[in-house]
């Protein structure tokens, strides 16, 4: 197995402990959130919390794409935190990235960053609708998305649980985005910006209230017609989400039957 790594002036002296971390990733480290698609686990550097996400193993084709055509995502999330950071948008500190492949064929990656302890998700302010300052907290988020926008940065990803917020010192809340392997830095058009919001809630009183604060950061724009866009797109989103749903249980119906 090939192993490559990348990890950064500042993080060079802890190289040899990065790299037991990843060679004792199975036994090593304490579980961390969901477990489903992508194993998080963390370790203890000194007085600094790692977050080590490991990548599963991609399907046969993505192995070689990966090989040979397409960065993998640890790659990405260390590349696209790094801008992210030089842009000045919130995202856990980046540390490394390993990979492991061999002479044909893609297999593990890690992705390295510091722990950030959040208060809250977006998450919470779709379930939890008496929590503290949640209407001024969405428009927070909202001007925050507002900003990513005008940074060219447009995080397709951008879905509840991946935007951590945590109330700083002053009382202002600020924003980390995590889950960072699928952005695209470039120039967004208005009908683009807008369906960013369509995985974020299914509650529509909320995409009032975003569409009514983006409509405010644009000055001229009129906020009842970024809500019907918000709003359809929210729609046409949670349908292909619950059409593709449906077809997996049908398909995991007839599995099970034989």
């Amino acid at each position: 197995m090939i192993r490559t790594k990348n990890i950064p002036d500042n993080y060079k002296q802890h190289e040899a402990f990065l790299d037991d971390i990843i060679h004792n990733y199975d036994t090593k480290g304490e579980d961390f959130g969901n477990q489903d698609r992508n194993a998080l686990k963390l370790f203890q550097l000194e007085a600094t919390t790692l977050n080590v996400k490991s990548f599963r193993i991609p399907n046969l084709v993505n192995q070689i794409a990966y090989k040979f055509f397409r960065k993998s995502k640890a790659q990405r999330s260390f590349e696209y935190a790094n801008k992210l950071t030089q842009l000045g948008i919130g995202t856990p500190q980046p540390v490394a990235f390993y990979e492991f492949k061999t002479w044909f064929l893609f297999k593990k990656s890690y992705y390295i960053s510091e722990q950030l302890d959040c208060d809250l998700t977006y998450r919470e302010l779709t379930t939890d609708f008496n929590y503290p300052e949640h209407e001024h907290i969405l428009r927070s988020f909202t001007r925050f998305t507002y900003q990513l926008h005008e940074q060219n940065v447009h995080f397709l990803d951008h879905s509840p649980g991946n935007t951590l917020i945590k109330k700083n010192s002053e009382g202002i809340y600020d924003f980390y985005l995590v889950d960072l392997n699928r952005m695209v830095f470039k120039p967004l058009d208005f009908e683009t910006r807008i369906k960013n919001f369509a995985k974020l809630t299914t509650h529509k009183w909320m995409v009032e209230i975003m569409s009514d604060e983006y409509s405010k950061c644009l000055g001229d724009a009129s906020s009842d017609k970024i809500f019907k866009m918000m709003w359809a797109y929210t729609e046409e989103f949670q349908n292909r989400y619950h059409r593709k749903k449906r077809l997996k249980n049908k398909i995991l119906f007839w599995r099970r039957r034989q």
